[in-house]
Parts: C-alpha cells; structure tokens; sequence
C-alpha cells in the first residue's frame, strides 16, 4: 500500500519483495500475533520481537522464538534483589517466569537458583530431572553457573567435591556463605544487575532452542569488580558425585 501510495507499480514491488523473500530478509510479522497482544504488550515486545527476528533469520518477526518462550516454564529459586533483576529481565524477554522461595516441588523447564545452595539444597537437587542454573552474587564477585544438564553435565556438587579436594575447609566456608533467602552483605546493585543479565540471556538462549551456551555448561562464568572483566572457569563431573555425568565432557570443556 505504502509502494502504491508513492506511485511506484504493482510489479516493481512484488519483484523487490520476492527478492528480499529469496534473500532471507523479509520480515512478516504474523497479524495474528500481532492482533493477540494488549496494546502495551504489544508495544514492549516490539524491540523483543525485532531482535529474536535478527537472531533467529526465519523471516517471521520473532514470532516463533517469542512463542519458544512464551511456552518455556522458568521458576527462579530465591529472593533479594539479585532475583528481582533476574525474573524481570526473563518476563520483559517474554518467557513464562514465575518466583518461589526454594526448588522443590513444582514442574519446570529450567530453575534458576539464586544464591549458595548447601549441601542439603544440593543433594535434593540430585533428585529432580529440571535443568537448572546457579547464580550467586557475594560482595565483589558474582558468579553465573554452571547450566547443570542432569546425569549429563558437572553438578553443584561436583563442583562442592571438587572444591574440597583443593581446599579441605571448603565445607566449613560453604557452611558460612549467604543462601538465596536474602541479598548478601555489600551486594552491590550494579554488580547484582550485570550478573542478573548474564543469567538472563542464557535463559533466553536455553528457551529459543539454540545451542546450548557453551559458557556455563560444565563451567561457571565470574565477574569481579573492581575491574569488571568476566572470566570462565572450567568443571569436570566430578567421578565421586551420584549425578550420573561421566567424566567425558562432550566437547564443552576448555583446557584450564
């Protein structure tokens, strides 16, 4: 209409939009969509929209991506600030997010665990089948990690057998760490925010169906201030630990 409207002809127009639908970038919102959504949803998932459309090049405005989302089921285990940026951030991407003070019980596509989990939280968590994400902020570190896939990637308590086998007091500071039911002492709120959208666009990517990120599969990924620099470290399934992962590490591990 817009073409017709500036005089340029029927035909012309169709040449150039089946060019671009030959190239791969013709967006086409779907009306339907569009129609369904509230006036202000439909507003604020516009730059979403725009974006899983860029990311996913499937020529449907983000429609299908939106609805991945839409249709994941995302429980974040905790309270405190660090939380609140986390649930916020996935529900303005679009996913189904929902809040509970701990892990168990409940259906899930994924858990997001914010906080230390203790010995305790991490031996139940052996016994649930959701994939589930560990996000930790303690005055000037902040930790996202890993994404634990069950029987398949390094756990948390792989990572707990792994740390004490480097430092036999580690079960005494685990004992000592802050959990998820409040915000740390000196939990900075800029620090909490960066790692919140770490979290967050893992979450995001786990919910489109891509590939899994590489990052915090059988790793964690730390980001310290002062200087703001995030850097990964490296996990094995720990051969002691019941998850059921093997020490194989199907190509996501990188060298120490």
């Amino acid at each position: 209409m817009e073409a017709a409207r500036l005089g340029v002809p029927a035909p012309t127009t169709e040449r150039v939009l089946t060019v671009l639908a030959a190239a791969g970038v013709l967006i086409d919102y779907p009306a339907g969509l569009m129609r369904s959504l509230p006036a202000e949803l439909r507003r604020r998932m516009l730059p979403v929209l725009a974006t899983a459309s860029l990311g996913g090049q499937d020529g449907d405005g983000g429609a299908r991506r939106l609805a991945h989302r839409s249709a994941t089921t995302v429980v974040v285990s905790g309270a405190g600030s660090l939380a609140d940026f986390v649930a916020d951030l996935l529900t303005r991407s679009g996913l189904a997010a929902r809040r509970r003070p701990s892990a168990d019980g409940g259906a899930a596509d994924l858990l997001v665990l914010v906080g230390h989990q203790s010995p305790a939280e991490t031996a139940q968590l052996l016994r649930l089948p959701y994939p589930h994400l560990n996000v930790t902020v303690t005055e000037g570190i902040g930790v996202v990690g890993p994404l634990v896939l069950p029987g398949k990637t390094a756990c948390l308590r792989c990572l707990d057998l792994t740390r004490a086998e480097r430092d036999p007091a580690w079960p005494l500071v685990l004992a000592q760490l802050p959990g998820g039911d409040t915000d740390p002492p000196g939990c900075d709120p800029v620090l909490a925010a960066a790692v919140a959208a770490q979290a967050a666009a893992i979450v995001v990517g786990f919910a489109d169906g891509g590939p899994l990120d590489r990052a915090a599969v059988n790793g964690t990924l730390e980001l310290l201030s002062p200087d703001w620099q995030w850097r990964r470290r490296s996990w094995d399934p720990h051969p002691a630990c019941c998850c059921g992962a093997t020490t194989q590490c199907d190509g996501f591990n990188t060298a120490r």
